[in-house]
């Protein structure tokens, strides 16, 4: 085929816009698309920074970054805290004074030195080295005037391992051969680790059950959440300070242009980050290029607190958290965390870094889908708690969940996490370079961090921002997610737009959160919205917290007011309101008790009213009036109200004798969990027993918790009392109060646990806070003294140990670590099965299966009318900790025995019923021996010898608040977007410009975890602008392409038409023509 000169332009201006395509095409990702096994990338672009191996073949094995974890005390190290801040000679003095009032010569100590930034400032704690102290000195210690408190020295280790995921292997599909999702586990510690984790802890979202449109990933997280609006603006978190609490940060990474300061307060000579925590989570806040940042020109200060063998001690945080206080730093992130929010040094501290301006964010911990399992110091009020969601807006699995348990047994828990932002697969800054994803509430807490640090320096008037006022805007500004709870997502999803927006028309003030009380909202506000409230139940309790904006100390005016809505029937029901007496710092409580009025006693039907609080604090300029800011706010309230149940549907579960870590060594009921070895949910309906409760509403129960002892109840109303796990002793009163219930109609229900001295011995640990080995006070329940409470008929549990599967009524059983019953009535029903004997396991590492061992026991007491009574030896199956097998099914069994006194004919006529034992050769259980379970109970106090029971505290009444009724009508819905006074978000304008809101979904545990763009060419210093150049680059090109046509087009019409060649003759046929023509012949 010929072509002509006019065709094959046209072919080469095809090539040349295919090739400008193509040039264009390389800046945008191909959705769906990876590079091949065998392709090679930019180092730039690696996730992880240190080679990890790989099977042969095409197929790469999925690894996991697993943490063990584990806590000490240094020996002989104590750190001395004192009442305020002191030079370092003036420290020396103090504590010779003290200790040589001790009267010890011989006392052998010296002053730790500690080598660190914060060494030549004033300090208000010292590390103090006493060889064999005894308890005297320590006492002689704590009482000098000038010194707080004496606790000691812990040593944290913590060890990433890498290990085969139990998955299948992904293809080889991602860059440098590596998968996406790293894992930073922690088994539930009892001490503060990191908070991070890996890809297979966030909800399903059945991608592989149903068919949908795939959506692209999008490349980094502070542009899904808009913070290129930001930039745009001109706001990049310039002129704030923010600290990274890590592991941290090699001093020439490409990703960072303004680390203002690199700080080490371990016994490393190192500055660098051997880990690559501390840098990722760097990243996610200040990183430049590549995974963007949400605030690059922020001033960044790096405190290196773990070492590469990732071991830290708390006097290296306690110096760490003194220096940053001196160097007036704006924002800080904490990715730790620990149940232990009875460590007072740290407590402390968190408390003064807050007074002194510092915003601290936190992650809310790893330990979900439990709930009770929220970690310190996030769930403190001066703290932004942050929990994790995955890219599709489902609460993550591995985020712990509410309440707060600090309130317990009495009262009740705290919303957190304050709020909930993505955590799953989030990309942040590789160790040396380049970009890698983890996930964990600690990834969640950096987005958080980094967002507050970039709002904060969009505020022209820096003194208006302080931790109230910044948590006040994120919670009211937050995104609620639909189909989710309160304790779950806290106030929403983290919308940095809209808390812009409040920022920037705020004016000091209070506010609440919650924002208002509403029973009948579900699921938002579960536990409360799941049961109704009738007369002569337990008063509801609602802890809000008081968010004070107008300054670090505050109080609360005259007393709430309590305004019931007469229209909407608010008469019906009573409040009660108990309040920090201080707001300090920045925060308080304001407890709220709602019962329902004795006209309410057959009614039904929804009340409503409000509570009005004013709260004064300080002004800072004195030439306010008064000297005082005031803010008053308003909580609304509205109950569903039914008439009062009859007795037999009616349960009371006995908060009051359960006891938790902190501050004791209470073990957990099932001892195969090695890894998690101390109860700290609470023991509660609301935390670790919730699926228990929600299964007993659905079955048509009434659930009431009882937080004082059982003389203050009155049985009249129960049909059954519910004991589960219990570890506190019994008033002698309360003893022969429920005997008298008992015979009196009320009946009993106890699920027991393990307990058993030899095993408590075995299972001790060294406690850092009393450095004594300790044993455990009590073993999964107090038997001695659930046995003291039974024995009058003729009942008692043994200190036998059992664990095994089997089969009862048709239903697979797991027993976990549980007892037997040892004694039981003659006309008692008594069930027994073959298990294992898990005691001489623990003991001599040996096994052996015990035939008949009782563990279910039914009673009928003798007295006319009196109450039935049934014992199980275990209370694993309902406990959500643990759980391997429920047994709702026999609580279900059980409370129609007791509350009706139907007798289950799967139980009675069972073939493992036995006779029940009413002698045994074995002793019964007997109190461990110079146990310390009296410095954590409310029943025992210290005595000379035994401990014995203190005098009987009286029942807790409450002052009902006078109404001051109003005539008006209630909102209908409470929850309109909570707006703080003074704002109004239209006013506050944002660029023109399109909303970058793409549509995401999870990754592929093989599938890339962002777009990999080379990083030659993206322009400028921020990644946002290769999203505006991509469309001037289309335009371009089409304007190209169009003008091309169009000169093409004027050329053709303009050309003049060429006439059709003619075929060319030969020369000698044209001679012969012209002599044809002349007359002459040609020549031959």
């Amino acid at each position: 085929m010929i072509c002509t000169t006019s065709q094959l332009k046209m072919l080469l201006f095809y090539v040349w816009v295919s090739m400008l395509l193509g040039q264009m095409a390389a800046l945008l990702p191909v959705v769906g698309m990876e590079p091949k096994g065998g392709a090679k990338l930019s180092p730039d672009h690696t996730v992880n920074d240190q080679p990890l191996p790989s099977q042969p073949g095409s197929n790469c094995s999925q690894l996991t970054l697993k943490l063990e974890f584990s806590s000490k005390v240094v020996e002989h190290e104590y750190i001395v805290t004192f009442t305020g801040y002191f030079s370092a000679k003036a420290r020396n003095l103090y504590i010779s004074s003290a200790l040589r009032n001790a009267g010890d010569g011989t006392l052998d100590w010296h002053i730790v030195p500690r080598e660190n930034p914060a060494s030549v400032f004033p300090s208000d704690f010292e590390l103090v080295h006493i060889r064999q102290a005894s308890p005297s000195s320590l006492l002689t210690l704590e009482d000098h005037p000038y010194i707080k408190r004496v606790t000691p020295q812990r040593k944290v280790f913590r060890s990433l391992k890498y290990i085969p995921s139990p998955e299948p292997a992904a293809p080889c599909n991602t860059t440098h051969g590596t998968q996406k999702w790293q894992s930073w586990q922690s088994s539930r510690p009892f001490r503060r680790t990191s908070l991070s984790l890996g890809s297979g802890f966030w909800h399903a979202t059945g991608r592989h059950s149903s068919r949908r449109l795939l959506r692209a990933i999008p490349r980094h997280v502070a542009q899904i959440l808009q913070a290129d609006v930001l930039w745009q603006m001109g706001h990049t978190g310039s002129g704030v300070k923010v600290a990274v609490f890590d592991t941290g940060l090699s001093e020439k990474h490409p990703h960072f242009k303004n680390v203002k300061e690199r700080t080490n307060w371990t016994n490393e000579k190192t500055l660098d980050d051997g880990l690559g925590h501390g840098t990722f989570v760097a990243g996610v806040i200040a990183s430049m290029r590549e995974c963007q940042g949400f605030a690059p020109d922020s001033e960044l200060h790096i405190f290196r607190v773990f070492t590469n063998n990732q071991v830290s001690y708390t006097s290296w945080f306690l110096d760490a958290f003194n220096y940053a206080i001196l160097k007036k730093i704006d924002v800080l992130n904490l990715s730790i965390g620990g149940p232990d929010f009875m460590d007072h040094p740290f407590v402390d501290k968190v408390w003064e870094l807050t007074a002194n301006r510092v915003i601290m964010v936190s992650a809310i911990g790893n330990d979900g889908p439990l709930y009770g399992t929220l970690n310190n110091p996030a769930d403190q009020m001066d703290v932004i708690g942050v929990g994790g969601i995955d890219f599709e807006d489902n609460i993550a699995r591995f985020s712990s969940r509410g309440m707060t348990t600090w309130e317990l047994p009495g009262g009740y828990g705290r919303v957190k996490p304050d709020i909930v932002t993505y955590g799953s697969g989030v990309r942040g800054s590789g160790m040396k370079e380049g970009c890698r994803s983890l996930s964990g509430t600690s990834v969640a807490s950096p987005v958080v961090a980094g967002a507050v640090t970039l709002l904060a320096s969009t505020v022209l008037n820096r003194e208006l921002v302080n931790p109230a006022s910044m948590k006040q805007a994120l919670i009211a500004s937050a995104r609620r997610l639909p189909g989710v709870n309160m304790f779950e997502q806290g106030h929403g999803k983290l919308d940095l737009i809209r808390a812009y927006q409040i920022l920037n028309s705020y004016r000091p003030q209070a506010s609440l959160s919650p924002s208002y009380i509403d029973l009948t909202e579900c699921p938002y506000m579960w536990p409360y919205c799941s049961q109704p409230l009738y007369y002569g139940g337990m008063h509801t309790i609602v802890n809000v917290t008081i968010l004070n904006g107008m300054g670090v100390t505050g109080r609360i005016v005259d007393k709430p007011i309590w305004q019931p809505y007469l229209p909407q029937n608010g008469d019906h029901i009573d409040v009660a309101v108990s309040y920090s007496p201080v707001l300090w710092p920045w925060a308080g409580y304001l407890a709220v008790s709602i019962s329902v009025a004795k006209r309410a006693a057959s009614w039904e039907g929804v009340a409503q009213g409000h509570v009005m609080v004013t709260v004064a604090s300080p002004a800072e300029n004195d030439s306010e009036v008064g000297g005082e800011l005031t803010s008053t706010v308003k909580l609304p309230i509205k109950v569903k109200i039914v008439p009062t149940p009859p007795r037999s549907k009616r349960v009371l579960w006995d908060q009051y004798h359960n006891l938790r870590y902190p501050p004791g060594y209470f073990p957990r009921d099932n001892l195969r969990m090695k890894n998690d070895p101390l109860d700290w949910n609470g023991d509660h309906i609301h935390t670790n027993f919730r699926d228990m409760y929600q299964h007993l509403r659905s079955m048509g129960y009434f659930v009431e918790v009882l937080g004082a002892p059982i003389t203050c109840f009155d049985a009249s109303q129960y049909g059954t009392l519910l004991m589960v796990d219990s570890e506190e002793e019994y008033f002698p009163e309360e003893i022969t109060k429920l005997r008298r219930d008992i015979d009196n109609g009320l009946s009993l229900i106890i699920f027991s646990d393990w307990y058993n001295t030899s095993v408590m011995r075995k299972v001790k640990f060294y406690d850092e806070n009393t450095r004594q080995w300790w044993m455990p006070d009590t073993g999964g329940a107090n038997i001695p003294a659930l046995n003291d409470l039974i024995s009058v008929w003729g009942m008692a549990f043994s200190d036998g140990l059992y664990e095994g599967d089997f089969t009862l009524a048709d239903h697979d059983m797991y027993y976990a670590s549980g007892c037997s019953i040892a004694r039981f009535p003659e006309d008692g029903i008594v069930i027994a099965k073959n298990l294992k004997d898990q005691g001489l396991e623990v003991l001599k590492q040996e096994t052996a299966v015990v035939e008949g061992v009782p563990i279910l026991g039914l009673y009928q007491t003798p007295s006319d009318g009196g109450g039935r009574i049934a014992l199980y030896g275990d209370s694993n199956c309902i406990d959500d900790s643990h759980r391997q097998k429920d047994c709702f099914w026999l609580l279900d069994a059980l409370l129609q025995y007791t509350s009706y006194s139907m007798t289950p004919p799967s139980l009675s006529h069972s073939h493992s019923r036995v006779a029940p034992p009413t002698v045994t050769d074995r002793p019964l259980p007997q109190r461990l021996e110079g146990n310390h379970l009296y410095r954590y109970s409310k029943v025992l106090e210290a005595h000379l010898g035994d401990p014995k029971p203190r005098p009987l505290p009286a029942c807790p009444h409450l002052s009902w608040a006078k109404p001051q009724p109003v005539n008006e009508t209630a909102p209908s819905n409470l929850w309109k977007h909570q707006k703080l006074l003074s704002v109004d978000l239209d006013k506050v304008a944002l660029p023109n410009v399109r909303a970058y809101r793409p549509q995401v979904r999870p990754l592929s545990p093989g599938e890339s975890g962002a777009w990999d763009i080379p990083g030659g060419i993206m322009p400028g210093r921020y990644n946002q602008e290769v999203g505006q150049t991509i469309p001037v680059f289309a335009f371009l090109g089409a304007m190209v392409v169009l003008s091309f046509f169009v000169v093409q087009l004027t050329k053709a019409k303009s050309r003049p038409k060429r006439r059709k060649p003619r075929i060319k003759r030969p020369t000698y046929l044209q001679q012969q023509q012209q002599q044809t023509t002349t007359g002459k012949n040609p020549t031959v």
